[in-house]
């Protein structure tokens, strides 16, 4: 099918509203690229595709973008309650203030449209246990012996941060229900390779993601659907830390 018809038919397919309506030579080059080129790349369901740059949008602050993105994952039939799981998931990686700014938006989208979340809590720790649990899961994607290294060895002025760690970043996050490890590791990925200047976190959750399951393949293509919205820069950052 011809590049043009084929970026059309899918950006029909997934959104009901133009984008840069006010710059339309912009909006043919980049609609052409990203749903003509980049959409088709590889094997990811569009499920996958949307939560990938709704993460994208959330890290990145692109409110305009993050609102189409919301629309076209519902469109793909993906539950509230995901989406929401997802801009969750950013929360100890970019911080409070944009999430919840991401989520004020998600809100009026979700008022607009007149969908319900569902009133079932996602959580899946309490006060007693979440430090344990967190651990737990931390341990199955980076190995136990490497998390009890970092608490035992953290410097005495430094041990609250392992702690945090295991109990808030994955005692309150990592064990919610909605998303599994697989996906939340896939998805902390293109947080950090979203954020850029943080090779370090973003070389030790790769092999988490390889740990977990996400192999080379799909990293690549992950990255790949990123591209038209965190530049080549970050992009290639991330691929040469996958090769490596």
């Amino acid at each position: 099918m011809d590049r043009v018809k084929r970026a059309d038919d899918l950006y029909k397919k997934l959104n009901d509203e133009e984008f840069l309506v006010d710059d339309l030579e912009l909006q043919e080059i980049m609609k052409n690229y990203i749903y003509g080129d980049v959409y088709h790349h590889g094997s990811l369901d569009l499920q996958t595709r949307e939560l990938v740059l709704i993460v994208v949008c959330t890290v990145n602050q692109t409110l305009i973008a993050l609102k189409q993105h919301v629309l076209s994952a519902l469109k793909c039939q993906i539950q509230p309650e995901i989406i929401m799981e997802a801009i969750y998931q950013c929360t100890p990686y970019i911080g409070l203030g944009k999430v919840e700014e991401a989520l004020h938006l998600v809100h009026l989208i979700f008022e607009e449209k007149d969908i319900s979340l569902s009133s079932t809590a996602m959580t899946t720790v309490n006060q007693n246990n979440r430090f344990e649990k967190g651990f737990a899961i931390q341990a199955q994607a980076f190995g136990r012996d490497h998390i009890q290294a970092n608490h035992d060895h953290a410097p005495h002025e430094l041990k609250h941060f392992q702690n945090y760690l295991s109990a808030y970043c994955f005692g309150d996050f990592y064990t919610r229900s909605g998303l599994n490890l697989r996906q939340r590791e896939l998805l902390t990925f293109v947080m950090l390779s979203s954020l850029g200047g943080c090779e370090n976190q973003l070389r030790a959750h790769i092999q988490a993601n390889l740990r977990v399951g996400n192999d080379k393949t799909m990293l690549i293509e992950i990255i790949t659907q990123c591209q038209p919205y965190i530049g080549f820069p970050r992009t290639l950052n991330a691929i040469a830390l996958i090769n490596e």
